[in-house]
This record gives C-alpha cells, sequence and structure tokens, in this order.
C-alpha cells in the first residue's frame, strides 16, 4: 500500500478561521425585526457583499461582510450603501448609518451594538415610522437670475457696460467687482426663495434642514422629513409653485430615501 499524499497548506478549518479575521461586518442601519429585505439587493465592496439581518428583539441591523484589510470609499461603495437604505425606506422605517461603520463580527453587532442600544433605536424608530426624507432641489435659469440682478442693482449694471467688449486683463477689477455683487445676490435670492417655498410647502413635513448648496446656481436645497402616504400631495405642492416660477427656478423632488439628515445612528 502506497504512503498517503502529504497536501501543503492551511487546513481546511484554519482556512475559515483565516478567513473570519479578515472578515468585519458593515453596518448599513437599523429596521424592525420583521423587515423584509429588497430582493435582488446586494451590499457594497468587491465582490458585493450578501446582504441580512442580525436581529435582536425588536430590531435588527441591516449588514454585510466586508474585508477589514481592504479600505472603503469607491464610488460604488457609497451609491450601495444609499441604494440599500433608501429601497428599506420606502418599505418602513429605517435609521442610515453614516457610510463606513464597521463592527468586528456579527457578535460583536449583536453584543456593542443592538444590546446595548435596542430601546434607543426602537424609540427612534417609531418616531419616524410612515416617514421617509424627501429632497426639494431648485436651480436658478442663469440668464433669468441675471437679469433680476442687473435690474436691481444700478452699480452692477454700470460695471457691466464698463467691462463689455473690453479685454479681461484691462477690466480685471471691475470683473471681481461684478462677480461679488452676483454671488452676494444670488446668496440673497437663495434664503428668500428656500423661506419661501418651504412656507407654502407647510403642512406637507414635520422637519426640515436646509442643506448647502451643491452649485453656484442653487436657487432652493431642502431636506423634508415628510409621511410617505403624503408624497402625492407634495409633488402636486411642488408642481404648483413650479408654475409661479417656471422659466425661472427648476425644481426636482427626490425620494423618498432614508432620513439621513434627520436620524442618523451612529456604531
Amino acid at each position: 500500500m502506497g504512503r498517503p499524499t502529504k497536501v501543503s497548506g492551511a487546513s481546511a478549518p484554519d482556512q475559515a478561521a483565516a478567513q473570519s479575521q479578515t472578515l468585519g461586518s458593515y453596518v448599513y442601519g437599523i429596521v424592525r425585526a420583521n423587515a423584509k429585505l429588497p430582493s435582488g439587493q446586494r451590499g457594497l465592496g468587491d465582490p458585493a457583499g450578501e446582504v441580512r439581518l442580525i436581529q435582536q428583539g425588536e430590531i435588527a441591523a441591516l449588514v454585510s461582510d466586508v474585508r477589514l484589510d481592504e479600505p472603503l470609499g469607491r464610488p460604488d461603495d457609497f451609491y450601495a450603501h444609499e441604494r440599500l437604505l433608501d429601497a428599506l425606506a420606502a418599505k418602513g422605517p429605517v435609521l442610515p448609518f453614516r457610510f463606513g461603520a464597521v463592527l468586528a463580527s456579527a457578535d460583536a453587532v449583536e453584543e456593542e451594538l443592538l444590546g446595548p442600544h435596542h430601546d434607543d433605536f426602537l424609540g427612534a424608530l417609531n418616531e419616524v415610522e410612515g416617514h421617509a426624507e424627501y429632497v426639494v432641489k431648485g436651480r436658478y435659469d442663469e440668464g433669468t437670475v441675471l437679469t433680476e440682478i442687473l435690474a436691481e442693482s444700478p452699480e452692477a449694471q454700470a460695471l457691466r457696460e464698463a467691462i463689455r467688449g473690453k479685454p479681461e486683463d484691462a477690466t480685471r477689477n471691475e470683473r471681481i467687482r461684478l462677480g461679488e455683487i452676483i454671488n452676494a445676490s444670488i446668496e440673497a435670492k437663495r434664503e428668500m426663495d428656500t423661506n419661501l417655498l418651504a412656507d407654502a410647502l407647510t403642512g406637507l413635513f414635520t422637519q426640515a434642514v436646509i442643506r448647502d448648496p451643491s452649485h453656484e446656481q442653487d436657487a432652493v436645497h431642502l431636506a423634508l422629513l415628510s409621511r410617505t402616504d403624503e408624497q402625492e400631495r407634495l409633488e402636486q405642492a411642488l408642481r404648483e409653485f413650479g408654475q409661479r416660477w417656471e422659466g425661472r427656478v427648476t425644481l426636482r423632488l427626490l425620494g423618498p430615501m432614508a432620513p439621513y439628515d434627520f436620524v442618523v445612528a451612529q456604531a
């Protein structure tokens, strides 16, 4: 009988143990224990991790495995994080975590996160039940808002005439000053228009947060915590208000999404 062949390398149990040491639990957020995961959803990472729930009591953490020795932060990672949370928010309450929350293991999720904070998380889920975040974005028409500014500012009109048809080098100071007037005017208009729109939507949201502009021509960037069953009324109100701003501001409504601006949990 021949001598048994020796297989080099780690045994299967050793390989499994080594793999478990390189994997952590990425936490997307907190949901109710009976939440249903959207079909076909995958997590972040390359390859994308399988998303699952770790339950304790009446709540559950939404998690997937990630390699601890590989950095997170690719654009696809951010997209996967938000896509998954927004899909859950369309079906029920969710407490989103900030991007990058990783715990050492599934046991750590139960012992360090769900157990000590169970009642706090449950209370927060109850508060956002039936609600989701909606973001209103408005962008000025550049030509229209510039016409408004020139009509309102004699100084801006004079500077515009002073630089017309002249080289940039010869009118550098005038151009800088005109830019300052335009920027200050847009900031003032943005504040006024944001307040006007928020007033027009009163009764259709429970909380609102004014976001920083994402573009220099932003007219409105407003996050609203609204009831999901009021979405049609919110859309209708924006359409009606948009008619007042036709040709001046283009409005968009994004959502429903997880309430990032209102209840972001911490791992």
